[in-house]
């Protein structure tokens, strides 16, 4: 979302809060996939899921590198640099736990290959929501609880170990 007086004066953070809330609450199985870039503040909203995928080719962060770079090195040339610092690849977040799942794309991409990239989504939908649907809404909702809120890595200094 776009961090600008506009966007407070149109309450984008209230919209993106309720969006929380309200997905939070759904009691049908909820999949996500990023088909190509994610990169604002609104795309936090997009990880309120049981399951949340991404294309080979895609990214998913919470800024752009380019908006990173401006805030960090005041240049925003620098978005190679902040590209790497944030590490949204889809490689990395699945193994940061962001992602659940890399869907493969086609060679040369998505848009080489429409048929191809629906088929493998399509396959890919399908056996999520089929182990979904095995859960009762009760655990679907104490997992996509837990899931959101284990999302990221938080230390506290004032109650961190000091040896």
């Amino acid at each position: 979302a776009y961090p600008g007086i506009c966007a407070e004066e149109r309450h984008v953070a209230e919209a993106i809060a309720v969006n929380i809330r309200d997905m939070s609450a759904l009691k049908v199985p909820i999949v996500t996939i990023v088909i190509g870039e994610g990169g604002s503040g609104g795309a936090l909203g997009l990880a309120v899921a049981d399951e949340v995928m991404i294309l080979e080719n895609g990214y998913y962060s919470v800024i752009s590198p380019e908006g990173c770079a401006a805030i960090l090195w005041k240049d925003r040339a620098a978005a190679p640099q902040a590209a790497d610092a944030l590490k949204f690849s889809p490689e990395y977040l699945e193994k940061f736990g962001v992602v659940d799942r890399v869907i493969a794309e086609p060679t040369g991409g998505a848009h080489r290959d429409y048929p191809a990239a629906a088929k493998n989504l399509k396959e890919a939908i399908v056996d999520s929501l089929t182990k979904l649907k095995k859960k009762s809404v009760k655990k679907l909702l104490e997992d996509r609880y837990a899931r959101f809120r284990n999302l990221g890595e938080f230390a506290d200094s004032a109650t961190k170990d000091k040896a």
